[in-house]
């Protein structure tokens, strides 16, 4: 029998008998199993969209509460986040395998309960594809590569669509109002490279720095990303008015809906190119 995803036109074989196989997570603990596990919980967003592309959302038993695609995962029993995880909810959901963020809580607890905990958290490209591969091993997908090679494929259309002027473009992008940045060092920002715009943002402040508003403002970007629940707050921001992109209305505005596809690392990394590489298009076309 084949499930498939039409998103992304992958067909993927439910195997009825599988080889022991053991995975080391993230935290260097070794899982092993002698066969698919049947009935999987998962506490991150973005590994519940790559277990969905592997083909395998049947196997998934609970989520998040921020797990909302695709969108039949939203019919699933919710159980908490991965800072407030429900483990009485957890537990009675009765998972071979709970899949989550090396950086949840709950895991000891998990563990001394007898769950078995697959702790991954893909923060670059290059983690996306370790752990497309690794949850591939986990529900036995003979070339589950595959997802990845779609991805890279759709990010490389998505830059090859700009035109060059986009690399003179200094680009400053908002995940979380704290504010948070996308640096150079996250999948956000590889996305952004791979484009051909410029990062304000110092590798050397990490993948998703806390910063100082003031950063911003001293690097007057050219374009700004950010969610649109920031739409009425930026230019008042102090100094803020002055910066080129919003003096220049070069600000892009992600509808919720948007900024969630830009922050998943997983699957729907290559509409999150698109996404930007639109915004880039628009913005240059404002430039004199």
């Amino acid at each position: 029998m084949l499930v498939c995803l039409a998103a992304f036109n992958l067909c993927a074989p439910v195997a009825s008998k599988a080889t022991p196989f053991e995975i080391e997570d993230d935290l260097g603990t070794k899982l092993r199993s002698e066969k698919v596990p049947e009935r999987v919980v998962s506490l991150l967003p973005s590994l519940t969209e790559t277990i969905c592309a592997l083909g395998h959302c049947n196997r998934l038993v609970g989520v998040d509460r921020y797990s909302n695609w695709p969108q039949q995962v939203t019919k699933l029993p919710q159980v908490g986040g991965g800072i407030d995880p429900n483990i009485e909810a957890i537990v009675a959901l009765r998972p071979d395998v709970v899949v989550m963020a090396s950086s949840s809580r709950g895991r000891d607890r998990l563990a001394a309960l007898g769950v078995r905990v697959l702790a991954l958290e893909p923060k670059t490209h290059t983690d996306v594809q370790r752990v497309i591969g690794k949850l591939g091993t986990l529900m036995q997908e003979q070339d589950a590569q595959r997802l990845w090679r779609t991805i890279d494929a759709g990010v490389s259309a998505a830059a090859q669509a700009l035109p060059a002027a986009v690399r003179k473009q200094r680009v400053y992008i908002e995940v979380n109002r704290a504010p948070y940045a996308a640096g150079p060092g996250s999948f956000v920002g590889e996305t952004l490279a791979r484009l051909g715009a410029q990062n304000i943002i110092d590798t050397k402040l990490g993948p998703f720095p806390k910063i100082n508003p003031e950063l911003v403002v001293r690097a007057n970007p050219d374009v700004i990303m950010v969610g649109d629940t920031e739409s009425v707050s930026l230019a008042q921001r102090p100094g803020w008015g002055s910066i080129a992109a919003i003096r220049s209305q070069s600000v892009c505005y992600f509808p919720r809906e948007q900024s969630e596809v830009l922050v998943r690392p997983g699957p729907r990394m290559a509409e999150g190119a698109r996404i930007m590489a639109d915004c880039l298009l628009k913005t240059l076309a404002k430039k004199p």
